[in-house]
C-alpha cells in the first residue's frame, strides 16, 4: 500500500517518493497544488502551536517545498496575522519569564533559535527590566533552596546557583538571590523555634 492509498498527501521525499520540488519540475504537481499543500501543512502546524515565520519556512523546506512556494504561502499567513513574529516573540518572553523564571539572556537565545530577528526580539525583551529579573531570580532561588533542605550549605548553594544559571541569570544575580533565600530560610527557622511563625 503506498502513501496515496492511505490517504496521505506525501509532500516530502519519503520511501523513494519524489519531493515536492521534483514533482513540480516533472509536471506531476502544479504550482497551485504545491501552494495548497504548503498552506495545509502550515495550518496543521499552527493548530498544534504558534511558530515563527522562520520555523515554518524551515519545516516546509524539510518537507521538500521549494522557496518559490514557501514565500507566498507565508506572506499570506502574515497578511492575515496567523503568523506574527512580534506577537509570537512577546508571548515567548512573557511565558518564559513569568512561568519559568528565565532571564533575558536565556530568552534572547531561544528567540534567536526560533528565527526571530534582533530588532523584534529586542522589542519583546524590553518588557523585562532589572527588577523583574531580580524578582524572578528570587522566586527560583527560594524554590531551589527549599528543595535542598537537609544538604550541606555549599551543596545547596551550588545546586541553586546552577539552576538559576541554566535559566540565564548571571552568577552575581544568582548568588545574591540564593544568599537571600538561605538567609530568609534561616530567619524563618529561628522564628519557628521562638514560636513567632503563625500556624
Amino acid at each position: 500500500m503506498n502513501e496515496d492509498d492511505r490517504g496521505g498527501r506525501g509532500v516530502g521525499k519519503r520511501r523513494g517518493r519524489p519531493s515536492v520540488a521534483e514533482r513540480l519540475e516533472s509536471g506531476d504537481l502544479t504550482a497551485e497544488d504545491a501552494i495548497e499543500l504548503a498552506r495545509e501543512s502550515v495550518l496543521r502546524t499552527l493548530t498544534a502551536a504558534p511558530k515563527s515565520r522562520s520555523e515554518l519556512a524551515r519545516a516546509l523546506a524539510r518537507k521538500g517545498f521549494p522557496e518559490h512556494v514557501v514565500e507566498p504561502v507565508l506572506d499570506r499567513f502574515e497578511e492575515v496575522a496567523l503568523v506574527d513574529d512580534a506577537a509570537y516573540a512577546d508571548m515567548i518572553v512573557r511565558t518564559r519569564h513569568a512561568e519559568r523564571g528565565q532571564a533575558r539572556r536565556a530568552i534572547s537565545a531561544e528567540l534567536r533559535r526560533r528565527g526571530i530577528d534582533t530588532e523584534t526580539a529586542g522589542e519583546a525583551l524590553s518588557q523585562i527590566d532589572g527588577d523583574d529579573e531580580a524578582e524572578a531570580a528570587a522566586v527560583l532561588a527560594r524554590k531551589h533552596v527549599a528543595r535542598t533542605r537537609g544538604l550541606d550549605r555549599d551543596k545547596r548553594v551550588r545546586r541553586a546557583v546552577g539552576a538559576l544559571s541554566r535559566k540565564g541569570h548571571s552568577p552575581g544575580v544568582a548568588f545574591a538571590a540564593v544568599s537571600d533565600a538561605l538567609r530568609a530560610e534561616g530567619d524563618e527557622a529561628e522564628d519557628d523555634e521562638l514560636g513567632l511563625v503563625d500556624d
